[in-house]
């Protein structure tokens, strides 16, 4: 059956020659010094057809067989037909059970991600030390550089569609934010495990706690956040017709940051919102938060790395060392970020853990009006998969799927 929206792809003629004929244009090089750590990679249909990746320096060979390969996943044609219109995703392949990894580790095929995209797209692979951002007038730009509303319009719309976020200060009074944070807070008395609404995680002792909870409209001022006129001038940086969308629950999320988590998906690695599946559908997305609490490193910030918008990027964990360390900002209550959601993000733990408060935040989100959510399922819907609540991390469902 062939990807809704999309016209159906042979595998073989796909790889013995719609894929040779792109990798003439230069593309596989790129893809192949991405890869070249990985080892091969394998995608094997049901029936034992497959085709292998080999990644070098100079591009990617396209083989016939898995004989060899370092990964061997396999997928049915719909899936992968997926992958090449960028409709599906590795991360999201492997959250609904559609893959299984008959050799190596599943995670490998997540770090083939990038290299795929630049195959299958011609999307570029980021490479921040080859990125030559400017500002508006011609000047480097100072990523960590953040606005008031009172800035001109222009300055930050182009700052927003060169580094793919954007800290605007004081967006908010206090008095406001009190209004908000007691609705946040009321929210979080109410959720409870398994209600599908809320996500939640366990510490080092083995308690539950709330990391966020998606139905905030139900609460009359966080249900306005999408309508708010100056959540609307915000949104409208981006230069490109967009509309409020559900997205996540029912279109307002609160996040509650917790130090300590050991189980669950309360601290996100490096990532993208379309990370699950969807992109061609759905982006640009333009994701807003209104920081409730403070958001520094000591209770719990928000990276992006800039100029990632629009590229092709790696998953990695926030707390690796051999990741990107990004920007990020001292965040005060009233403040508002703005990011596409293709920019890549990540939320690392609180670096204390003997505070009173943590970062809370309010999120919303904005894409154009034809998009559609992926496979009929917001991301919340497919991440939920066991009855307490907890969001298993990506390397413990890659880790199921390796037989």
């Amino acid at each position: 059956m062939p990807v809704d929206g999309f016209d159906p792809l042979d595998f073989h003629l796909f790889h013995r020659e719609e894929l040779e004929r792109r990798l003439r244009d230069g593309r596989g090089r790129s893809a192949g010094r991405a890869a070249v750590k990985l080892g091969s990679l394998a995608l094997q249909l049901p029936d034992g057809a497959a085709y292998r990746y080999v990644p070098s320096d100079a591009g990617v060979d396209i083989v016939v067989g898995d004989d060899g390969a370092t990964t061997v996943i396999e997928l049915d044609v719909e899936a992968w037909e997926g992958l090449v219109y960028d409709y599906e995703s590795a991360p999201g392949l492997l959250y609904a059970n559609r893959v299984r990894c008959r050799r190596g580790d599943a995670m490998r095929f997540v770090q083939w991600e990038p290299s795929l995209r630049r195959l299958y797209t011609g999307l570029e692979i980021y490479d921040g030390s080859a990125l030559d951002l400017r500002d508006r007038h011609g000047a480097p730009l100072d990523c960590t550089r953040t606005f008031s509303l009172d800035d001109p319009a222009k300055d930050m719309g182009h700052f927003l569609r060169t580094a793919g976020y954007l800290l605007v200060r004081g967006v908010f009074s206090a008095a406001e934010i009190d209004v908000l944070l007691g609705e946040a807070r009321v929210l979080a008395g109410e959720a409870r495990p398994g209600d599908k609404l809320s996500w939640w995680s366990k510490d080092a002792g083995g308690r539950e706690v709330l990391c966020r909870v998606t139905r905030a409209a139900a609460k009359p001022r966080l249900a306005s956040l999408p309508d708010d006129t100056r959540v609307l001038a915000l949104a409208g940086l981006a230069r490109t017709p967009l509309v409020h969308r559900d997205g996540e629950g029912n279109g307002v999320t609160v996040i509650f940051k917790n130090p300590g988590i050991h189980q669950g998906l309360s601290d996100l690695p490096w990532h993208r919102d379309c990370g699950l599946g969807g992109h061609a559908l759905m982006c640009p997305t333009l994701i807003v938060s209104v920081y409730l609490t403070r958001a520094t490193q000591e209770t719990g910030e928000l990276r992006f790395l800039p100029g990632s918008w629009n590229r092709a990027c790696a998953f990695a964990e926030a707390s690796d060392p051999r990741a990107p360390r990004g920007v990020s900002f001292a965040a005060e209550p009233g403040d508002v970020s703005v990011h596409f959601g293709d920019v890549l993000h990540a939320a690392p733990p609180p670096t204390r853990d003997d505070l009173d408060a943590y970062r809370i935040s309010a999120i919303t989100g904005f894409a154009p009006p034809s998009s559609r959510v992926h496979r009929g399922k917001s991301y919340n819907e497919a991440l939920h998969r066991r009855d307490d609540g907890q969001i298993e991390h990506l390397a413990q469902v890659a880790q199921n799927t390796e037989r």
